[in-house]
């Protein structure tokens, strides 16, 4: 990233980091690793995202936190997709040793790790956030949920994977799975993420077909088509 007149500022409101990994982790899902000593010792909840700028340029694009490693480094997994935008190219195209500016971690779409049950609906973007999620639910929480992928290929490896129903595309949709899980159970928390129509509609059917409390139902519309840069 050349230097430009903003840098004293964006110092200010910015970390950095180089990029010291970058690999497939999926069929279209790139893992980023960025490094830095700014980045040690942050406060980091299950779900929470940061605010990248890409492209060499002010455009600023959210990703979820894939893992977060409190020595000093954040990792990314970013979605290669049709119709690529800033965000999309710059996961592509990103490469070992690039210096990269991204914020504080931030986000209230976060685990509640006291939910007697815990439900998790999404797609590809949302299974980034659902990653730390899983991985911080202890062996015998209760866990279920529904996540649909373009292909199996495009799954990631989430932990307590098996007790996800896997959807594919054109099979099956997100609101019509959710009709088929149990009715809502008592002190269950639902994490419901991805693209925003998809993301009302599971929301709907939990609440008023399933009987979940709206409160207990955390919603994160991470993108709806031919809108960019949806927060």
């Amino acid at each position: 990233m050349p230097p430009t007149l903003l840098d004293p500022v964006l110092d200010l409101l910015m970390l950095r980091g180089t990029v010291t990994e970058a690999e497939p982790i999926a069929a279209r899902m790139r893992r980023l690793r960025i490094e830095d000593d700014s980045l040690a010792g942050l406060t980091v909840r299950p779900g929470q995202q940061v605010r990248v700028l890409v492209a060499g340029s002010l455009t600023r694009r959210t990703y979820s936190i894939w893992r977060y490693d409190p020595s000093g480094a954040v990792e990314l997994c970013v979605l290669d997709h049709n119709g690529a935008g800033p965000g999309a190219r710059w996961g592509r195209e990103v490469e070992v040793g690039e210096r990269v500016r991204l914020g504080r971690p931030e986000g209230s779409f976060t685990l509640r790790p006291e939910a007697a049950h815990h439900v998790f609906v999404g797609e590809e973007t949302a299974s980034v956030a659902f990653g730390p999620m899983l991985a911080a639910l202890p062996p015998g929480a209760r866990i279920s949920g529904c996540v649909e992928t373009e292909s199996a290929a495009d799954r990631l490896p989430l932990a307590h994977a098996d007790r996800l129903n896997w959807l594919t595309r054109g099979a099956t949709s997100l609101p019509e799975a959710i009709r088929l899980l149990p009715p809502a159970p008592d002190g269950g928390i639902a994490y419901v993420a991805g693209e925003a129509r998809t993301v009302q509609q599971v929301k709907q059917v939990l609440v008023r077909e399933a009987g979940w409390d709206r409160r207990s139902v955390l919603t994160k519309p991470f993108w709806t088509p031919g809108k960019r840069g949806l927060e």
